[in-house]
């Protein structure tokens, strides 16, 4: 995997702000103010996040392929010029390219 959630993205989701150490595998949990959360509840967090960050690839594969946002204003303006506020506009045509080769799940 690209990005693997750990149990530090799982101990910020579950805990923010709190106070805490981990050294390894070893967690030192220092906060009094909230409760330390179990080992299988961090795994669980992790597994949860991990399924959120899979599921959102086509996001991050679509942001990179769309042109730049200056060159797509570009393409509206004579796309209005033309006439072609429609799927016959080659703005329209250029983001149905990249949601077509990336779909959602």
């Amino acid at each position: 995997m690209a990005n693997e959630m750990t149990t530090v993205d799982a101990l910020q989701s579950l805990k923010p702000n709190a106070e805490w150490v981990l050294r390894g595998d070893v967690l030192e949990w220092l906060d009094s103010g909230q409760t330390e959360p179990t080992t299988e509840a961090l795994a669980a967090e992790v597994t949860r996040l991990q399924g959120v960050y899979d599921g959102k690839a086509y996001q991050r594969t679509r942001a990179t392929a769309y042109a730049a946002i200056k060159e797509q204003l570009d393409q509206l303006y004579h796309d209005m010029t033309a006439g072609k506020l429609d799927a016959t506009g080659e703005w329209h045509k250029a983001i149905k390219v990249v949601k077509d080769a990336t779909p959602k799940p």
